[in-house]
């Protein structure tokens, strides 16, 4: 990855970095662990002045708005975010499952307060899956209320961001969004998110890839995992790892490389979304981002077969 490369991002107008860091993690967990604050902070700081990583990812419901308050408490400190620098959150339903259009607006008054901004960059529509059709594209409902927002200026450009393929590729036929967030769904292992690249390319969306690595599975090889996206991942798709994994070690290349790779090489993809929680972390992405990936491993990995029954979203009527 060229040190200072920035890529378009759609049609905004705004230019990204290749890799993003995911603030998801960027709280105290219930069993202790998770960075610090100071952690956190220290991280901020390093990626504005180092200039390699231009983008943070979070959301109004990551650490019940924790990972907000963090970035925010940094923007403070930064008298607002850098020029070039982009923070991008994300509209949550409430802990209750709340998803209409009040709550739409609850979360970006929540998110501004918290990030000390006065508008919003790009704002995400976030999982969508959670809600109703009506709730969603229904008079009143959550799209209609991003909209309005974007049209009195609380939001610059609005994305979508989930799981489900299908669902993705309803709401940006669209045409409300003009970014958009996929995950768990473009990786070694699972090919989901095929048709719906295609269709944001075609539209003229910006795409990030979150989670090239499932979630760990995709990380090291032999794999310390044994679970994929969230649940335990069934048996052939752990076997289709071990083969690509073995590819990899005998070409000499890092498996999280080769995950790593496998969406950044990709030119639907903007930019690939990876969690750091701290300087460690945030190193190991650069240096995976660095090592040199040939096209012949990469066609290799292309031709071993996949199970799609073992996808997030296998596609009906083949196995």
């Amino acid at each position: 990855m060229v040190e200072t490369e920035r890529r378009p991002l759609g049609r905004t107008g705004l230019t990204v970095s290749p890799v993003t860091v995911g603030a998801a993690g960027w709280r105290h967990w219930a069993d202790g662990s998770g960075p610090t604050r100071t952690q956190s902070a220290e991280l901020l700081r390093r990626l504005v002045r180092d200039g390699r990583i231009s983008v943070v990812d979070t959301s109004n419901n990551y650490g019940e708005g924790e990972s907000e308050r963090r970035i925010g408490g940094v923007l403070a400190e930064l008298g607002g975010p850098p020029p070039g620098f982009l923070v991008q959150t994300k509209a949550d339903r409430h802990f209750t499952g709340d998803f209409s259009g009040a709550r739409m607006r609850e979360s970006l008054r929540e998110s501004l307060d918290r990030l000390g901004v006065d508008r919003l960059p790009v704002c995400y529509l976030h999982d969508p899956e959670h809600a109703a059709p009506e709730e969603l594209l229904g008079r009143g409902g959550a799209v209609e209320a991003l909209l309005e927002a974007r049209d009195e200026g609380l939001i610059e450009h609005l994305g979508v961001a989930g799981g489900p393929v299908p669902l993705l590729c309803d709401l940006v036929r669209t045409g409300h969004f003009a970014t958009l967030i996929t995950h768990n769904r473009w990786t070694l292992v699972d090919r989901s998110a095929d048709e719906l690249l295609d269709l944001a390319a075609e539209r003229g969306l910006g795409v990030f890839n979150a989670a090239p690595y499932g979630g760990g599975l995709l990380t090291s090889w032999p794999s310390e995992h044994t679970h994929y996206a969230y649940r335990a991942a069934p048996p052939a798709l752990l076997a289709t790892a071990d083969e690509i994994g073995r590819l990899c070690a005998a070409a000499g290349v890092p498996f999280a490389a080769a995950a790593l790779h496998w969406s950044l090489r990709d030119p639907r993809i903007t930019s690939t979304i990876v969690g750091a929680a701290g300087a460690d972390s945030y190193e190991r992405t650069l240096a995976l981002s660095d090592v040199v990936v040939e096209d012949a491993l990469m066609a290799a990995i292309e031709a071993v077969p996949l199970d799609e029954r073992t996808w997030q979203d296998p596609r009906k009527g083949r196995g």
